[in-house]
């Protein structure tokens, strides 16, 4: 049966599975119209058709080192995957967060192809859509070719359209290609390296010696290893030995309108603001468990898109990473605001994120042992995994129904990422999704929920502000008056 290897970042991401951290990223749709079954089933029979991932399973093959391969699956049924259900009683918010947290701690089936879907019933008026799909697959970015391709911009388009066309048009990522001014000065170095390295039989004999070439040819890079050869986050509620459970919590939605307006004072980009927000969000739960948070450093892993437009519709990972400091000691919310900017404006200059990408490579060529060790020394540098995707601006269609909402949480694989953060747009809102381990953080609604009142905190300061500055230019006393709030208590 023909086989076609995996990238090596790709087998990198595929080997980074531990027994109880899943490197799974589930996602949900939710609709306020019931969704029909049989129709989302042949949108999903139709559409996936371009995407021959979703017809392949993973095998490892190959001597003296097994690497894992692509192959297709004899006979596939897209039945095996997508699946019919309904909410449990009582059928609320708990209910729902509970059955995503049960789908998102269990592992996908590895004689199949890694994805599986499953529409819900009973979701307040309407229905969800829960998938999951292991990341070797494909990163966020990645996704989004295959939501535009899924989903349509008017309610009764043709379910068949030209093979292969996206069906709408691409979003840029909210980090934006962040080191994009780092990137040009490294990415020849990397390419040098990636060039000379072999196998990977030498880097089993002497790993010592293969991260010191890569180290070396790096070049301007090579500063990335004295950072991660040094000191590592400290203890923390979100660091710990992990349980087999992970729990799920998000946000209401808060307007991008809203998030421009308080980062516009001193510059800020949408990024900067919504990270801040979360910051504070963590800050304040910190403080609840009893944690000294400003004598304590927690530094997160933002992924960083480093894929070419031209393959803006392709599959698998083609992203870097970079260590955020966060703010949390910082008192005051337009305080953590400033500092969010300037440690974002700092790794703009950074050429982290291409130089952990090389590494990722390397490391996908060598056997597991070798990649867990990497895993763990990067996953000791931070506590939680953070990031930003930019979904459509446009309402999105499913077999013919209007998707209401997009969320989806990211994975934290390794031992001691406890958290995973992340921020999906859509319609000209952003929602914070978390996921955890259940041991560490039991109860991650609580992150959720202060991420709201953080922001309301944002939004009211930037408006007193430039109240009173009005009220200082015309003469006339200020006025203030409070945020509004868009929130619901359903189970959406």
């Amino acid at each position: 049966m023909a086989r076609r290897p995996m990238t090596p970042v790709d087998a990198a991401w595929y080997h980074i599975d531990g027994p109880v951290n899943l490197a799974q990223v589930t996602g949900i749709l939710i609709t306020r119209k019931p969704l029909d079954f049989a129709k989302v089933k042949a949108v999903y029979a139709q559409r996936l058709g371009p995407f021959e991932r979703f017809r392949q399973r993973v095998v490892e093959h190959g001597f003296p080192i097994a690497t894992p391969c692509w192959e297709d699956v004899p006979h596939f049924e897209i039945d095996q995957h997508l699946h019919h259900i309904a909410l449990p009683l009582p059928r609320d918010r708990r209910a729902l967060a509970d059955l995503i947290s049960d789908l998102a701690s269990t592992p996908l089936d590895r004689e199949r192809p890694l994805w599986q879907a499953h529409v819900v019933d009973d979701v307040d008026s309407g229905s969800a859509l829960i998938m999951r799909f292991h990341h070797c697959i494909g990163d966020g970015t990645a996704m989004m070719a295959v939501i535009r391709q899924l989903f349509d911009t008017t309610p009764d388009a043709p379910l068949a359209g030209a093979p292969g066309a996206p069906r709408l048009p691409a979003e840029p990522g909210l980090l934006d290609r962040m080191v994009a001014p780092a990137i040009d000065s490294v990415i020849g170095s990397a390419r040098t390296m990636l060039s000379t390295v072999e196998a990977g039989i030498a880097a089993v004999q002497h790993p010592e010696q293969s991260i010191a070439k890569a180290a070396a040819i790096l070049g301007g890079a090579g500063m990335l290893v004295n950072e991660l050869l040094g000191e590592s986050d400290p203890e923390s509620p979100l660091k710990g030995v992990f349980g087999m459970k992970k729990r799920v919590a998000w946000s209401e939605p808060v307007a991008l309108a809203d998030v421009k307006a308080i980062g516009a004072p001193i510059g800020a980009k949408i990024n900067d603001v919504l990270v801040a927000a979360m910051t504070g969000a963590l800050r304040t739960y910190l403080k609840g468990r009893h944690v000294d948070v400003n004598r304590m450093t927690v530094r997160a892993m933002v992924p960083v898109d480093l894929r070419p437009p031209e393959r803006a519709l392709e599959l698998g990972n083609a992203f870097g990473l970079v260590i955020l400091e966060l703010a949390v000691r910082s008192r005051h919310p337009l305080q953590r605001l400033r500092s969010t900017k300037a440690h974002m404006d700092a790794l703009k200059r950074s050429p982290e994120a291409v130089a952990i990408m090389t590494l990722f490579d390397l490391f996908g060529r060598v056997p597991k042992p070798l990649e867990d060790l990497a895993v763990d020394i990067f996953g000791s540098k931070a506590s939680v995994v953070m990031t930003n995707v930019a979904g459509p601006r446009q309402t999105l269609y499913l077999a013919g129904v209007p998707i209401d909402r997009f969320m989806f949480w990211v994975p934290h694989p390794g031992k001691q990422l406890g958290m995973g953060v992340s921020i999906l747009s859509y319609q000209g809102f952003a929602s914070l999704a978390v996921i955890a381990d259940a041991r560490l953080v039991p109860d991650p609604e609580a992150i959720t929920e202060e991420f709201n009142r953080e922001f309301a905190q944002m939004l009211a300061a930037v408006r007193r502000a430039r109240t009173g500055a009005t009220a200082r230019t015309t003469g006339r006393p200020s006025i203030r008056r409070g945020p509004s709030r868009r929130g619901s208590q359903s189970a959406s």
